[in-house]
């Protein structure tokens, strides 16, 4: 078997200057496909077991890429944290599509340093909030040529509740509690003001019912976060589709952070092999 090769490195976001920290491991020594995974609301790349995730898929012979969102409230410093709540607050679905294409932007202009990456196979993964975003980033960007969805949101308008807005705008400030980090998280009216100016480009029914490409579309019956009506209602829009309804899963297929095991979880283990699977054939 070949060495587990990894590197981290920093990219700059379009809003604000923030940085974006960036890691890939692979297994290979020829071109090979890259996927790309895009964590979710009050997520981070190296949240439970996605380090497991990333290993596994390298040793399945693909390049794995793991990347902070620019404004998820983590930093390069602390990267497991939520150190910068301001970073958090100011964050929008825009933004969030910016920092993937700088992400993709930089693999391709810096193709000399990641002779493995095979970049006419770039396929993107997200989870939860993330699989909306990758949804969106899919029609936008044709470079992408395969996509997975794990316990996608399928519209973003729940997150804005809009029949608060008024009392959000007045506020100025929303606070969203974290059981796990026990910390108040700011989100400025700002995210429904970029969500009210930018609906088309943020619809995900609409970028869904345009896909060109193959699509995986992976559920937890028992998602307790995103119902299950989710991942069916992406299926009715995208009728070539696959869909898997994992029986029993959660939202985190099993996973849960700090993870501290050295296998993943069962559930977990179902959807990272039938989404490399996927990407194979």
């Amino acid at each position: 078997m070949q060495q587990l090769h990894s590197t981290e490195f920093i990219l700059t976001s379009l809003h604000h200057q923030r940085p974006m920290l960036v890691d890939a491991c692979w297994q290979v020594d020829a071109p090979a496909p890259v996927v790309i995974f895009v964590h979710g609301f009050k997520g981070f790349k190296d949240w439970g077991a996605w380090q497991l995730v990333a290993e596994q898929c390298a040793a399945q012979e693909v390049n794995f890429v793991k990347v902070n969102l620019s404004h998820n409230g983590t930093t390069p410093e602390q990267p497991l944290d939520f150190a910068d709540l301001e970073a958090f607050g100011n964050n929008n679905f825009c933004i969030e599509l910016d920092d993937i294409q700088v992400l993709i932007d930089y693999l391709f202009d810096h193709a000399e340093q990641f002779p493995t990456f095979d970049l006419d196979k770039i396929y993107l993964i997200g989870h939860s909030r993330g699989g909306g975003l990758v949804l969106l980033k899919a029609r936008e960007d044709s470079r992408i040529r395969k996509v997975a969805t794990w316990a996608s949101i399928s519209t973003v308008e729940h997150i804005i509740k809009t029949d608060e807005l008024a009392g959000w705008k007045e506020k100025g400030v929303y606070y969203i509690y974290n059981g796990r980090t026990k910390q108040n998280m700011p989100l400025y009216y700002q995210l429904a003001e970029n969500f009210l100016a930018n609906r088309e480009r943020l619809s995900i029914e609409n970028a869904v019912r345009a896909l060109e490409i193959p699509y995986l579309i992976v559920h937890g019956t028992a998602d307790e976060s995103v119902r299950i009506d989710s991942a069916r209602q992406l299926k009715d829009w995208a009728s070539g589709a696959r869909l898997l309804e994992v029986t029993g899963a959660g939202h985190t297929f099993g996973a849960y952070h700090p993870y501290d095991q050295p296998q993943l979880p069962a559930h977990l283990q179902v959807v990272v092999d039938k989404t490399l699977s996927f990407f194979k054939t």
